[in-house]
């Protein structure tokens, strides 16, 4: 990574604002029901702390729009995070007003503040420069930007503050994000693998551009492959498709001919007669087509088999997207069979975020097992971006090493 961390700066007695992902889940009583993406904020908290910074931090939560919503409150995060500290997290109850600049003011080396929601302001999502520098004052001029799952967004506290303070750079886990990403991206070991599943083709177009460009195989699943279907004139009954996308799927579809990727397309699918878990379901061959009244949920056993042993020699694998309707019990049983798959592998396997996320884990919490060759991205939307070979804002504000 060209862009300076942490370790390149001098940080002591200093106000330093760090821009966290704390949007965690919350059950209806606000109790956090995953704490990962705060565990995974630690390290660069510790760091600061321990090298006599004042650490102010910020994120967003959830979308409230603009308006201060006491559902969308870091009260919890504040809890945890001084839990996990073992330190008392004061949390601000506004973002740059009054009680943040009282509590900033009053930090000693060490000390940690979590300034309220920044999306209670309706500037944050603007990426304006009035809140970007108010943002910026309360700080020494130092901005810490550990937060890659919202990256590809230029808000006021993951881009716009970056130009009204004298220092911007990665914190730890930003660094380790680009540099699992690149590594899989520019210097994979073959055979080079991806996989690629969710709702839409429109959403992935560019992502499978660049990867045609550098992969040996490509996977598709989920509702995307109804598209592929439909462009290649096989009947997917009430699938989810987006017409205005079949020239572009068979656009890709020869391009992936040209570069001589193999772009492998399931045989077979898991289909029910409603959107619903408990619908009439059954299993068809993709040839035969899918009867009217009836809708792809899954891929079925034969492709599950297939993916199974497409991956069997990969050295390097990127997934993105469930292959099935992760809501459904039913309908996720493909994503699962997959990660097993990708679970008892020794390729290096990178998986980005989501629900494809969620099942590999799933799978390491019942086996008890940590995998050493899955890491597993906090930003969905961002390493999608990161694949496509875009730049993504909240990387390109840090300074150059």
């Amino acid at each position: 990574m060209n862009k300076k961390t942490i370790e390149d700066i001098d940080v002591n007695g200093k106000k330093v604002l760090v821009r966290c992902d704390f949007n965690v889940p919350l059950d209806e009583n606000k109790n956090i029901t995953s704490d990962n993406r705060i565990v995974a904020a630690l390290p660069t908290i510790k760091y600061l702390m321990e090298h006599g910074a004042k650490v102010i931090l910020c994120s967003h939560l959830g979308r409230p729009k603009g308006k201060v919503n006491p559902d969308f409150s870091l009260a919890p995060v504040a809890k945890r995070l001084s839990e996990l500290l073992n330190k008392d997290v004061k949390l601000a109850n506004d973002i740059i007003g009054d009680s943040a600049k009282e509590l900033t003011n009053a930090m000693q080396a060490g000390n940690v503040v979590l300034l309220e929601n920044v999306r209670f302001d309706e500037r944050e999502e603007k990426n304006d420069p009035e809140f970007s520098k108010e943002l910026a004052a309360l700080t020494d001029g130092i901005y810490v930007n550990d937060a890659f799952g919202t990256a590809h967004r230029a808000h006021s506290s993951t881009e716009g503050v970056s130009h009204f303070v004298n220092t911007s750079v990665a914190g730890y886990l930003m660094e380790k994000e680009v540099s699992e990403l690149s590594s899989a991206i520019s210097n994979p070991e073959r055979p080079f693998v991806s996989i690629l599943g969710g709702l839409k083709v429109s959403d992935k177009i560019g992502v499978i551009e660049n990867l045609l460009t550098k992969v040996d195989k490509i996977l598709i699943g989920g509702a995307m492959a109804c598209t592929f279907f439909k462009a290649m004139g096989y009947e997917i009954g009430e699938s989810k498709c987006e017409d205005d996308k079949l020239d572009e799927a068979n656009r890709i579809l020869k391009l992936a001919e040209e570069k001589n990727v193999k772009l492998v397309l399931p045989i077979d699918s898991h289909i029910a007669n409603d959107f619903s878990n408990d619908a009439d379901n059954k299993f068809v061959d993709i040839k035969d087509g899918v009867p009217a009244g009836w809708e792809i949920l899954d891929i079925g056993p034969k492709t599950q088999e297939m993916f199974t042993e497409e991956l069997k020699d990969a050295k390097t694998i990127v997934w993105n997207g469930p292959l099935g309707v992760n809501e459904f019990d039913n309908y996720r049983i493909g994503t699962e069979k997959i990660a097993k798959a990708i679970a008892s592998s020794s390729a290096k396997c990178i998986i980005g975020g989501g629900d494809s996320a969620a099942a590999v884990k799933k799978i390491q919490k019942e086996s008890n097992t940590t995998f050493e060759n899955i890491y597993i991205s906090t930003g969905g939307g961002a390493s999608l971006e990161f694949l496509e070979g875009k730049e993504l804002p909240g990387i390109a504000c840090l300074n150059n090493k």
